[in-house]
């Protein structure tokens, strides 16, 4: 049975203009409303039974405002179950929504979108927000996963687009009436095409910017100005969107986290010697669920997940979704899914 929400009747409302408002028909109102007898006859203040429809479509172009349209309805519908808020704004202004799920004390977080032609993530992230919305409101399970006992003994914290400016500038460009259009044309070479863009809108690798052997990084990278991708930054928590998840996460007492990024079909959990020995055992499982590949180090220092091993010696971790060249089309969709929903479940269960 698809959940539904009560729309309360207000003066001068017709049915047809309820349904429009919910993106639904007539004749779906009529049949989930056995009691309306006659269509013309509905009164101020009267309930409406109003059925959900299927709120996260995957589609190319699944950017900032899909984001938040589908998180201004997903809370709608499952309104004692997801609860969004915001940890801060993007160099452009837009707020970066964090969704919680469940109200455990034991608190886990997930994330997508560091990168911007990685948007996909998102996607994935708001998909599970709505399947496991739908599967505890129906006290469903998901394969063998209980979700009212995990709901129960688990808070998941998901921020599905870190980086809402870049995503839009890969999907959309940049307009010469942008006060950025200038900067960002020529952090990107005169280039209208921005497919290979990783960045923040001021040309930083916001996965760069973190805490752990910031100064190795840079020495790595050997970047010393903004482009598209692999710059650091000026300094360690440069950006708004890096400091934005760095207060975030010191807000919380996160047992572990991940970030999901495109593409390789790995797992990086390992971050020079610092991950808890429980780290191996949770890769394992993910490994069990997804077939991806485990891999514990990689040369690279500043990521999110190595800061969050570094400072809190908790387990954290990377997964590198999907095969091919980014942005991953969203054809890709659903062989992704199947593979990392595992990841999802488990996280919340270890």
């Amino acid at each position: 049975m698809n959940p539904t929400i009560k729309h309360v009747v207000q003066r001068g409302e017709t049915l047809y203009q309820i349904a429009k408002k919910y993106g639904l028909t007539v004749n779906v109102l009529l049949a989930a409303n056995p009691n309306i007898k006659n269509p013309s006859l509905i009164m101020p203040g009267q309930e409406i039974n109003v059925p959900s429809k299927t709120i996260v479509v995957p589609q190319e172009s699944y950017g900032y405002d899909e984001m938040m349209s589908d998180l201004d309805a997903l809370s709608k519908f499952y309104p004692f179950i997801i609860k969004v808020s915001t940890i801060g704004k993007t160099v452009a202004g837009r707020s970066i929504p964090a969704v919680q799920i469940g109200n455990g004390k034991k608190e886990v977080h997930y994330n997508g979108s560091f990168h911007a032609n990685e948007w996909i993530t998102t996607l994935l992230l708001m998909k599970f927000l709505e399947v496991y919305a739908k599967a505890y409101q129906g006290g469903r399970y998901i394969g063998h996963f209980n979700i009212k006992n995990l709901f129960e003994r688990t808070s998941l914290w998901i921020v599905p687009m870190v980086n809402p400016d870049g995503v839009e500038l890969v999907q959309n460009g940049i307009q010469p009436t942008d006060p950025f259009y200038d900067a960002v044309m020529r952090i990107n070479r005169g280039s209208s095409d921005f497919g290979g863009w990783k960045a923040n809108l001021r040309g930083v690798d916001l996965n760069d910017q973190f805490p752990a052997r910031w100064d190795v990084e840079v020495a790595r990278r050997a970047g010393t100005a903004p482009a598209p991708r692999d710059y650091p930054g000026p300094s360690p928590l440069s950006e708004p969107e890096s400091r934005a998840m760095a207060n975030f996460t010191r807000s919380h007492n996160f047992r572990l986290v991940i970030a999901f990024h495109t593409q390789g079909e790995e797992i990086y959990w390992g971050y020079r010697g610092l991950e808890p020995a429980e780290s191996l055992y949770i890769v394992q499982r993910f490994v069990e669920v997804s077939g991806y590949e485990s891999i514990r180090y990689v040369e690279s220092d500043a990521g999110y997940k190595d800061w969050f091993i570094q400072d809190w010696r908790r387990p954290g971790f990377t997964v590198e979704c999907g095969r091919g060249t980014n942005p991953l089309p969203v054809s890709q969709f659903w062989d992704i899914w199947g593979k990392v929903i595992g990841i999802f479940l488990v996280g919340l269960d270890v």
